[in-house]
């Protein structure tokens, strides 16, 4: 059996109790490993240091590393991937909302709004790339049920419910 990977940690455990209570709950882990290797004289496995911690002992092996390699920078160091770009500019993205909130459009989904928008603006975009960034955001469902046809003549409500109010009263 190998002997326990022998890390030294610089820093004190009060500073690592107050880095704790500063930083995001992703580094919290982190920083408990650190303090439970200071706390401890004789180095310790990744598979007791893994349980004394509560993570997995593959999470607290790339610690280590990062930490033997960078220091506490290098620990508390996150490489987030950047989110794509959106697709659409804000003119853009201002005149779907608007195309998909009016009532009288005639949007009635994703196809028809995706062939707008290659008219529109002239670009080509995947269904459910334009799916995605329309429920995303502007909570847009594929089908909605509306209430009454969009071209209904007000007038002629009104005369079909006056109608029905008087047939409605005769015997």
């Amino acid at each position: 059996m190998a002997l326990p990977k022998q890390i030294i940690v610089k820093e004190s455990i009060k500073e690592l109790k107050s880095l704790q209570k500063k930083s995001k709950a992703l580094f919290i882990p982190r920083l408990r490993m650190l303090q439970v290797i200071k706390e401890h004289k004789e180095p310790l496995s990744k598979n007791v240091l893994a349980k004394l911690v509560g993570v997995n002992h593959n999470s607290i092996q790339r610690w280590r590393t990062m930490y033997l390699n960078g220091g506490l920078k290098g620990l508390l160091a996150h490489k987030t991937t950047a989110s794509a770009p959106f697709m659409f500019t804000k003119q853009e993205r201002e005149k779907i909302y608007a195309k998909l909130s009016d009532p009288k459009s005639g949007i009635r989904g994703y196809k028809e709004l995706l062939i707008w928008v290659e008219e529109e603006f002239g670009k080509t975009v995947k269904y459910n790339s334009l799916m995605v960034f329309c429920r995303n955001q502007f909570g847009t469902k594929i089908k909605v049920a509306r209430k009454s046809h969009i071209k209904k003549d007000a007038k002629a409500v009104d005369a079909f419910k006056k109608t029905l109010v008087v047939s409605a009263n005769k015997p």
